[in-house]
């Protein structure tokens, strides 16, 4: 059990008046503004700090602010020392145990990742039989100085004698991928770059595999530039990358991407395209024995969600959420076109047009209330992960879609990287929950799993209380959240409480183990987690309620979290903290702006703080199905009502503010972030300190090196624990 040398006091006017001194000492720099006016459906839109959308690494003048931002943070970040140096001892502590994947059979090979504590990067390891010992077959703790290089997505081929990698460099989306032989550990010269949100799918006989890359772009322009035209190839083994073969593109649609899989029994490639982040698709097929690789269509549309289960000769499944909000799972045989009247509802709901031939879908397993998250066959059976209520619950089907009953899970928490194959008869899953790591468990039928591996954890899981709790939104929409203290807490005087939100792109924020957040419960504050609209939680309606123009939802409902807590007393106004990354970064800024007064403090993560110019970089062009179009009228007077970095209100006091990113995020450009920070320091915003944290060498958070996210961390909760009363020595 992990014991912690620290104490808790929370203090009213004193600590706002220490907290007022010290922000009164902040000379922020002095953020040079440009003549930039936009001119959009007859509104000027004054943009002084365009320049900070600059690459960080190009511009000298966009790193020497930041430069200057991080050495006022740092000189903030001294005077609360103590603070920092015990979330420090304390995070060091709870990242001490053994974070572990799922393994991948291959070949009677098991392949599976673990980092260890201590360790910046997960490190791959293989056991050539069940009970062998294992070997590691790929560290990347020698791939940089910094550590922050990782090993990303991997695949080992069906026989298991080779695997496919991709190294992550410094935070990027960016990929290179190499091939390993398994047997002597030695690389193939094979090296394939420009590789970005891509599966790895092998061939039949280990011949190569397929991925996904756009085109290299511009020098200077790797992590700016808008990406289109992604294309799928085969790469054969022991050839350069120039000579590999492209399986499949859609010049005319450029703004299309895709991604490619293979069944598990080598019969069909299955590629699924998308224009956005919205979850419809369109299906395309290859017959893997065909003389030729020629496309076929099975949907055409893009007006559903369509994520391949697996395929069983010329059977595929499917999890989908056409006619069923929740999602279902269908299969179909894709050598038997039927012409005939197909109906345009109900469970044989055609993918073409009604009356015409088409590919026709038979349901196997129906929607009901919890939402299908995952589904996976395992021998002659089928696993379907479903949420409940924002929790985990795993069912067993036939393959003809009678239940068998439930896997036993080991309370509230989270199923995750569930895996197995129609060619194995073993599955395999991830539980964790906010007071428990990640446990690795194996199963072949419904009931009770076993466990293929747990972490020795860092402290007593049973000294933590996990409840949900449920409040009403602004609308009157019932809104469930999770809230997590040490066990036996006296809240009859509330306590300074985290409040962490995301709320879009149909992402569900289940209960999760991250130290970080630990660390800030084992110090005697609260931890919620309200999983507000625009999630998927309960499925496509409730995302659909928190995008486009209902966005507000999105806002309404985490206000309303932050409200409940305090009529509730668990907090005191004083002591309610708010977190969010990324698209939770932009929620952070909305609601900030839209009621200043409620919140102590708050941290947003890489976020999107520019609503009218988030389409211009990157992956910005995906969002518009979550965000809208903002060259069309209603959806630009839509995002201008909330956009963070139109929004902040001169003349009015604002709570303590952490903002943090990175110079290498090409996912979320870090420009957003500093567009906002220099606003907001420049306009009449009150004393309490507005800061930047701006970390290099990394990206929007994947990859991220242990001692950098301990340092990391440790900087963001001393500050929010300094603003909320949760005064921490060691």
């Amino acid at each position: 059990m992990l014991t912690l040398a620290m104490g808790l006091t929370i203090s009213g006017p004193a600590l706002a008046e220490n907290q007022q001194d010290m922000s009164n000492q902040l000379t922020y720099p002095e953020t040079r503004t440009v003549d930039v006016v936009d001119e959009q459906f007859g509104e000027y839109i004054s943009d002084p700090y365009r320049w900070l959308e600059n690459d960080v690494r190009e511009d000298e003048t966009v790193a020497a602010w930041v430069e200057e931002q991080n050495q006022v943070t740092n000189a903030y970040l001294e005077t609360i020392q103590p603070q920092r140096d015990a979330f420090t001892g304390s995070m060091t502590e709870l990242f001490d145990y053994d974070d572990l994947d799922v393994p991948v059979q291959a070949g009677g090979k098991y392949f599976y990742t673990r980092k260890s504590g201590g360790q910046n990067q997960s490190i791959l390891y293989v056991k050539d039989t069940p009970d062998g010992d294992e070997r590691v077959l790929i560290d990347p703790s020698s791939w940089s100085d910094d550590g922050a290089t990782a090993l990303a997505e991997w695949k080992p081929s069906p026989d298991g004698s080779y695997l496919v990698y991709a190294i992550q460099d410094g935070g990027s989306d960016w990929r290179t991928l190499r091939i390993l032989n398994v047997e002597d550990g030695k690389l193939l010269p094979d090296e394939v770059k420009w590789v970005k949100y891509s599966g790895l799918a092998w061939m039949p006989g280990n011949t190569g595999f397929l991925y996904s890359r756009f085109p290299e772009p511009e020098k200077g322009e790797e992590f700016q530039s808008l990406t289109t035209d992604h294309t799928v190839h085969l790469h054969r083994l022991n050839t350069s990358q120039e000579k590999d073969l492209k399986v499949f593109e859609t010049p005319e649609q450029s703004e299309l991407s895709h991604e490619a899989g293979v069944t598990s029994d080598r019969e069909w490639v299955v590629i699924r395209s998308s224009s956005g982040t919205d979850e419809k698709y369109a299906i395309t097929l290859i017959k893997i024995d065909a003389p030729t690789l020629e496309t076929r269509k099975l949907v055409a549309n893009f007006e559903n969600d369509w994520e391949l289960i697996d395929g069983i000769g010329d059977t595929l499944y499917f999890k989908t959420d056409k006619n069923a909000p929740r999602g279902r799972i269908v299969k179909t045989n894709v050598e038997e076109l039927e012409d005939r009247d197909v109906p345009c509802e109900g469970p044989l709901a055609a993918t073409a047009t009604c009356g015409e031939m088409a590919y026709v879908f038979e349901e196997v397993a129906p929607e009901h209330s919890a939402t299908l998250a995952k589904a996976k066959i395992v021998g002659e059976q089928i696993a379907a992960n479903y949420i409940d209520d924002a929790k985990s619950r795993l069912e067993i089907f036939t393959l003809d879609g009678d239940p068998l009953g439930l896997v036993d899970l080991p309370g509230i928490g989270r199923v995750d990287d569930l895996g197995g194959s129609a060619k194995g008869d073993t599955g395999y899953f991830a539980f964790d929950s906010f007071n428990r790591p990640r446990t690795i468990y194996a199963f072949s039928e419904a009931g009770e799993p076993a466990v293929w591996a747990k972490p020795a954890l860092p402290f007593d899981p049973s000294l933590i209380t996990v409840t949900q709790q449920f409040y009403q939104s602004k609308d009157g929409t019932k809104i469930p959240m999770f809230l997590v203290h040490k066990k036996g807490m006296d809240l009859s005087d509330g306590a300074p409480t985290l409040l962490y939100g995301y709320g879009g792109f149909n992402i569900s924020v289940l209960p999760q183990y991250k130290p970080a957040w630990l660390a800030w419960i084992k110090a005697g504050g609260v931890f919620a987690s309200a999983n507000i609209r625009g999630g998927g939680e309960y499925g496509k309606e409730w995302h659909d309620a928190g995008r486009l123009n209902d966005k507000q939802n999105v806002f309404d409902d985490f206000i309303a979290a932050g409200e409940y807590l305090v009529s509730i007393g668990i907090t005191p106004k004083s002591g309610l903290a708010i977190e969010g990354r990324s698209n939770g970064g932009l929620l952070v800024g909305a609601v900030v702006n839209q009621r200043p007064d409620l919140f102590a403090a708050g941290h947003a993560a890489v976020g999107v703080m520019d609503m009218l110019r988030f389409d211009q970089f990157t992956a910005g062009r995906y969002w518009v199905d979550d965000y809208g179009y903002p060259n069309k009228e209603a959806d630009f007077r839509n995002l201008l009502k909330y956009s963070p970095y139109h929004n902040i209100m001169s003349g009015t006091d604002y709570p303590p503010l952490m903002v943090t990113t990175a110079d290498t995020d090409d996912r979320v450009v870090p420009g957003h972030s500093f567009k906002y920070i220099a606003r907001m320091q420049a306009l009449d915003t009150g004393d309490a300190p507005h800061l930047i944290r701006i970390e290099s060498r990394a990206g929007h958070g994947s990859g991220k090196p242990t001692d950098k996210l301990i340092e990391e961390y440790s900087d963001i909760y001393a500050f929010l624990a300094h603003a909320t009363g949760l005064m921490m020595e060691k």
